[in-house]
């Protein structure tokens, strides 16, 4: 049997009209206590109780398809394990608010207007300089680069990292109808500005994943402490770089903010990163079930870049947070 993204119910209510004697007679009979359903061997479900309707609520996933079932036991206590299933059809459910992808999309649109035509373009030729000296592509001249100018620039490769090990897995869109690693990748050359059409098109909740993904790439890669510590520590690196600049450095910089597009818009990009981030820090730890003891993390991934680069760190592993709700996937008696 497949369900997809239906509600099911049955709660005591005996009184409503219903056409079909066949259906009429099986919802009057006994019922049992325990209540047997049918499913593939690759689903899985995790229950939830409500104690005030004496209803169960599982939330299941088969190898292609979700779906919601929720079964209210009924008052006469019992039922025959070959009655049917009442069934509603498909997408019985709210349908998905778009509020907030419109608004990012109304965002993204806006922002790229400003960056392509209202963003200061006074110095091309120095903005092309400066591309070559951080890229080594222009050799030794004798003149030094800004060191505030140099550690942002580092910093703005080092986010997409950060960003890939924070939404792989846990921000892949339902159904896996929109990857994200294509908008991860794009995000190591144009920063934000190739992230926010996912986040337009992010449909949580993710897919289930196997433990056999976490030994493969990329999640190995990802998921690895190692990877974890190195981030943490190139980022600390770095900000402290920035922090003992000079204070002309940081009054050069901002003149550069001022006149030069290629930074203006790469401040712009680490603003919105930064602005971002405790958003998916909080996606992905209610993703492991570790809200309860990581939700002090919060506060800290305010920090641009520290703070989610030490929630890497400290993050549960996804391997053990399966086995945890391991015992969850099974009916409890």
């Amino acid at each position: 049997m497949s369900f997809t993204n239906a509600t099911f119910m049955s709660c005591n209510f005996l009184s409503l009209p219903l056409k079909n004697p066949t259906l009429r007679s099986s919802l009057l009979q006994p019922q049992n206590s325990n209540p047997r359903i049918s499913l593939s061997q690759k689903s899985s479900k995790v229950p939830t109780f409500s104690a005030t309707q004496f209803c169960k609520t599982s939330i299941f996933t088969s190898h292609k398809e979700k779906g919601r079932l929720q079964i209210c036991r009924s008052t006469l206590n019992g039922q025959k394990p070959e009655d049917p299933v009442l069934s509603e059809g498909e997408n019985g459910g709210a349908g998905k608010n778009w509020t907030t992808s419109i608004l990012l999309f109304v965002l993204w649109g806006a922002l790229m207007f400003y960056v392509l035509t209202l963003s200061p373009n006074q110095t091309p030729s120095r903005d092309m300089y400066f591309l070559k000296k951080l890229l080594n592509l222009k050799g030794d001249d004798g003149f030094r680069m800004n060191d505030v100018l140099v550690s942002v620039w580092y910093i703005m490769g080092l986010w997409p990292l950060v960003y890939s090990m924070l939404m792989l897995p846990t921000a892949r869109s339902s159904k896996r109808k929109v990857p994200v690693w294509p908008f991860l990748i794009l995000s190591f050359f144009g920063g934000v500005y190739a992230l926010l059409p996912y986040f337009v098109l992010w449909k949580p909740p993710p897919p289930p994943v196997d433990e056999s993904e976490l030994t493969r790439w990329p999640l190995n890669f990802l998921e690895s402490k190692l990877t974890a510590w190195i981030s943490l520590a190139a980022a600390l690196g770095l900000v402290i770089y920035a922090g003992l600049a000079s204070g002309a450095d940081w009054i050069e910089y901002y003149q550069y903010f001022n006149e030069s597009k290629f930074i203006h818009v790469m401040s712009l990009d680490f603003t919105l990163l930064s602005a971002f981030a405790p958003f998916w820090v909080y996606n992905d730890m209610t993703s492991r079930k570790w809200f309860d003891k990581g939700s002090w993390l919060l506060f800290l991934s305010l920090v641009p870049l520290i703070g989610p680069a030490l929630y890497l760190v400290l993050r549960p592993p996804l391997s053990a947070e399966a086995e945890a709700a391991a015992p969850s996937l099974t009916e409890p008696k």
